[in-house]
């Protein structure tokens, strides 16, 4: 009894190529636009490449033209070529081994792409905006150290106060003892003789603070102004280098101010007078006319000499203090390149850099995909059952199942023979099981099929019925075919 003709319909083992005859189609139709693709990234790789080359060659207009084309054109060339051959041989290496070769190869020529190429086409990117960043940054450490140093400059003027209340109370003292306060006896002798002295030394010493105070304004709002031009520059719109070169200009000029605004400062010489008024304090001999009057006197003086004393020990102690504030040194304008800026601030410009690296490294994500696509090409190509899978028992039966095929097939009707041997086409030329129509006498199979994982097309001839034609039943009547 032979099958019925549903029981052998494709619908019942559903083909596993389909699936794999889309993907290939797939990846026939965008070949040209993978290739596409590819060169229009590797051109703009080179384009960007070529606008940040040009800032770091030197020498005349031509030469650097011609070397910044030759360079970009190698990058965009090397750029592409990796790709493609990729794209061509990483797809269709299946074994271990082989694909992890390709995958380091991969990896070593984007590290390469990297360092030839994406950091130049950061610099292009984003390098007058970090050469800008870097003129702000410089800017502010300016600001800073004119800051720090007017500071260090006005800190001495809080000595004055100090200097004036003990020229003040000298002063009071003096004329006191023209009344005879100190010493019980009123004149001008030696007593009001030395306060009048230590009164005008401590008067000198307030008025060169107070005339250092004008000179450290003046040099601060000499500084502000070159702060403001500064700033006008980074503001500006003009060519970034123009604005760099103006700017380390200014830098000078305030540096300058800087270092004279450290020598105005008047605490060492508020630190030398203390000094002296203690050291070289030469204590006068009492001019009384009477011992008595002298013994006061002398009583007078030593208490003076006590009083100038502390006054220095509490100036000095002050004017070390201001002493010991560290000195500001002033740093040095650094003119950067794009590149070299982009390079230094690279944290802050996290896309563009991700940008310049994206454009290099885009195709790779098209290789991975290549990969994907071909590797499950291959798996639905496979059958679901191979030889290897099956066991001895399995193997006998499909064997024996094609040979009780072969045997089943009816024998060729007399009118058919010289057909046959004339050479015309046959209507049965690959008599396989499985079919999409049951004909006594002829299986017709459009698709290659399987049985338990064993091709029967190895035991049987390769005709197959003719698709146009249906063939003849055993009484001479056609038998329609199910397409």
């Amino acid at each position: 009894m032979m099958p019925s003709n549903n029981a052998l319909s494709p619908q019942a083992l559903p083909p596993r190529s389909s699936a794999s005859t889309l993907l290939s189609k797939g990846v026939t139709r965008l070949e040209g636009t993978l290739k596409f693709t590819t060169a229009i990234l590797a051109l703009a790789a080179g384009v960007y490449t070529f606008l940040g080359v040009r800032e770091l060659l030197n020498g005349s207009p031509g030469m650097v033209l011609f070397a910044a084309v030759i360079y970009s054109v190698a990058v965009s060339v090397g750029i592409y070529a990796f790709w493609v051959f990729l794209m061509n041989f990483m797809p269709h290496v299946s074994f271990r081994s082989g694909r992890g070769l390709m995958f380091g190869c991969l990896l070593l020529g984007s590290l390469m792409i990297v360092a030839m190429s994406s950091w130049l086409n950061a610099s292009a990117l984003a390098g007058a905006a970090a050469i800008q960043q870097h003129l702000a940054i410089t800017v502010q450490d300016y600001t800073r150290d004119l800051d720090t140093t007017n500071t260090n400059a006005i800190a001495a003027q809080g000595l004055l106060p100090d200097i004036q209340l003990a020229s003040s109370r000298f002063a009071k003292l003096a004329d006191a003892e023209r009344a005879g306060s100190l010493t019980g006896t009123a004149g001008s002798g030696t007593v009001v003789q030395l306060l009048t002295q230590m009164s005008g030394q401590l008067d000198s010493l307030g008025q060169q603070v107070q005339a250092s105070d004008k000179r450290v304004s003046a040099l601060y709002e000499q500084g502000s102004k070159s702060l403001a031009k500064m700033r006008e520059l980074i503001s500006d719109r003009g060519p970034i280098a123009a604005r760099s070169d103006a700017l380390a200009t200014e830098s000078l000029t305030l540096m300058g101010v800087i270092a004279n605004l450290q020598q105005t400062s008047v605490a060492p010489a508020v630190k030398r007078a203390a000094a002296s008024l203690s050291s070289s304090f030469i204590a006068p001999s009492a001019g009384g006319r009477t011992s008595d009057l002298a013994d006061r006197q002398t009583a007078v003086v030593g208490k003076v000499e006590s009083s100038i004393a502390a006054q220095a020990a509490s100036l000095s102690d002050a004017a070390d203090k201001i002493l010991a504030m560290p000195k500001v040194e002033p740093i040095r304008f650094q003119t950067l390149s794009p590149a070299e800026a982009v390079l230094r601030y690279a944290a802050d410009f996290i896309p563009s850099w991700a940008g310049a690296i994206s454009i290099d490294l885009m195709p790779a994500v098209l290789v991975l995909i290549l990969c994907v696509v071909h590797a499950a090409i291959r798996r639905e190509g496979l059958p679901a059952f191979t030889a290897s899978d099956m066991t001895a028992g399995e193997l006998v039966a499909a064997l024996q199942m094609a040979r009780e095929v072969g045997e089943a097939q009816p024998t060729v009707p007399a009118e058919l023979k010289p057909q046959r041997e004339s050479g015309a086409a046959s209507p049965c030329r690959n008599p396989l099981p499985y079919s999409n129509a049951f004909v006594p006498g002829c299986w017709n199979m459009r698709k290659k099929q399987h049985c338990a994982g064993f091709s029967a097309a190895r035991f049987w001839s390769r005709s197959a019925c003719s698709p146009s034609t249906s063939p003849a039943s055993t009484d001479g009547s056609s038998i329609p075919t199910r397409r």
